[in-house]
């Protein structure tokens, strides 16, 4: 909107043949305000709002199981999540031997598919009916992958495994509680890891 405005001459004041008249233009905003305030309430009306990026989590079924397949030490990888972001990981329960990588693309994720290649190679694969089509099979790997954080790693580093675990496609993994004989072992590599099965087992069912 703009008001035109003329100037007129003073009194007394001669005019002058063919001198164009002068006009001063006075715009007023005040309706650009009440339009500005209509096209906030349109956009926040119609803009779709970020959804929050959330990883469904899957819980363990009550039912028990009376025939659980057996699953042998060499079929079984560690991760202990460390401070620093650093992660450990071992194989096997007697003659451990402790190795450390990082959450990038060629340090855990390479750890983990190797790990897998080796375990379907030397032990096949399981074929079991994919959830919520039991008439369809899927050919499931025996890798089986137990994750274990140290009071001083971050909820990142969780998040960053538990991705790791999808794009490898590890169908069994499970976290639980560090045990003292594994943070021992990350002080002290070279003293070997004293952990045997009977206390592991007993360590992960918190026994």
């Amino acid at each position: 909107m703009a008001d035109i405005q003329t100037s007129e001459r003073r009194a007394g004041q001669p005019s002058r043949r063919g001198s164009p008249s002068r006009s001063a233009t006075r715009v007023d905003l005040t309706p650009m305000v009440d339009l500005g305030f209509l096209l906030i309430t349109f956009f926040m009306l119609t803009t779709i709002l970020s959804k929050p990026q959330v990883m469904p989590v899957v819980m363990p079924d009550k039912t028990p199981i009376d025939d659980p397949p057996a699953i042998t030490h060499r079929q079984v990888l560690t991760l202990l999540l460390g401070a620093n972001d650093k992660v450990y990981w071992y194989e096997g329960i007697t003659d451990a031997q402790l190795d450390s990588t990082t959450y990038d693309a060629d340090g855990l994720r390479r750890v983990l598919l190797e790990k897998k290649a080796r375990i379907d190679r030397e032990f096949g694969k399981v074929s079991r009916s994919a959830p919520g089509s039991p008439e369809q099979k899927k050919a499931i790997s025996k890798f089986t992958v137990l994750i274990k954080a140290t009071p001083e790693a971050r909820y990142k580093n969780i998040v960053d495994v538990f991705d790791e675990m999808k794009i490898c496609g590890v169908d069994h993994y499970v976290m639980i509680d560090i045990s003292p004989q594994e943070e021992a072992f990350i002080r002290n590599p070279a003293g070997g890891l004293q952990f045997n099965e009977a206390e592991q087992v007993a360590a992960a069912y918190r026994k």
